[in-house]
């Protein structure tokens, strides 16, 4: 009789993955039980002799890991982004990549926007002084912020999310500015947004929305220069990765008044030190990285990582492939 594939997970995923994973009767599943992420060791020892993996965004896997564990014939992330997995380093040892693309497009434009009117209108402090006990009546100058209609909100990195960022801006009568790796100046026909280089939206803009991925021309994006650039009334909202913003030069900043505010799902490092500057300052909301956490869309991500990972070890194509040619390769 021959062995059952094994899949690891490297965290307890939602009901509606696991369920999944436990009714595929001829597959072994192996899940690492803690609420914080492996160490490297203990993924090492999770991931031995495993035909799949099920890993999340706070897993790095690189090719010294693969080496040592050479059955391992898929990654299924648990996100859209994959940038904790060396895709090359797996692409060249014949090990197929897979994410969740899509499903949680809309729901992470929602939080990006939240984030937005959060810091525009001051609602984070608003709760605080209240539950300080500082409420004492109606005052026409507390806690005043700034109007989102007819403002100008740059979008750095217009793809899917940034699109439904776009959409939900249009809602609120705002002027759209695009950045992508194509400046060439034009109108979307489908938002109304103006596309633009980089250096000239930050320049104009109110909001700025990073929802660009992490990758070796997005890494550091936003430093000192950049912030510089913005208008000292401006708010930052970053509900992509944490790397895109210069950490140091984010906190200076926002100290120094050279922008108003900052918004952040995500940080560098992640998570923040509880002691960090960032977390104290009252011109800027941290939350822990819930872009995608709705209970809807976390359910669908879970299905479409189980999925992945099921196919992949039973031989058969799994749906969300990033990298296609290996799959092209086995099927020759």
């Amino acid at each position: 009789m021959s062995k059952k594939p094994i899949i690891a997970v490297t965290r307890v995923l939602p009901d509606a993955g696991m369920s999944m994973l436990a009714e595929a009767a001829d597959i072994e599943l192996r899940v690492w039980p803690g609420d914080l992420p492996p160490n490297p060791d203990e993924l090492a020892a999770l991931v031995a002799g495993v035909d799949g993996v099920i890993a999340l965004v706070t897993d790095p896997i690189g090719g010294d890991l693969l080496d040592r564990n050479p059955s391992i014939r898929v990654l299924s992330n648990f996100a859209v982004g994959y940038d904790n997995i060396d895709v090359v380093a797996a692409t060249e040892r014949g090990v197929l990549v897979c994410n969740t693309p899509g499903v949680l497009t809309e729901t992470t434009a929602d939080l990006t926007f939240a984030l937005l009117v959060s810091a525009a209108r001051r609602v984070v402090e608003g709760v605080e002084y209240v539950r300080a006990g500082k409420w004492q009546t109606w005052s026409p100058t507390l806690l005043l912020g700034q109007d989102l209609h007819d403002a100008t909100i740059a979008i750095v990195g217009f793809g899917r999310i940034g699109r439904e960022v776009a959409k939900r801006a249009a809602g609120f009568s705002m002027r759209i500015l695009a950045v992508t790796s194509d400046p060439t100046p034009r109108t979307d026909s489908e938002t109304g947004a103006m596309y633009t280089d980089l250096d000239t939206a930050l320049k104009e803009a109110d909001f700025v929305c990073l929802n660009v991925a992490l990758n070796d021309d997005t890494r550091g994006m936003i430093g000192a220069r950049e912030l510089g650039l913005m208008k000292r009334s401006a708010i930052l909202v970053n509900a992509a990765r944490g790397p895109v913003v210069d950490t140091r030069a984010l906190v200076e900043a926002l100290r120094n008044g050279v922008i108003a505010g900052a918004a952040l799902d995500v940080t560098d490092p992640e998570p923040l030190p509880a002691d960090h500057p960032l977390i104290a300052m009252e011109n800027c909301i941290v939350v822990p990285h819930i872009a995608s956490g709705s209970v809807a869309t976390r359910s669908k991500m879970a299905r479409m990582a189980a999925t992945n990972a099921i196919e992949a070890v039973r031989g058969n194509r799994p749906p969300h492939i990033v990298n296609g040619d290996v799959w092209q390769n086995r099927r020759q």
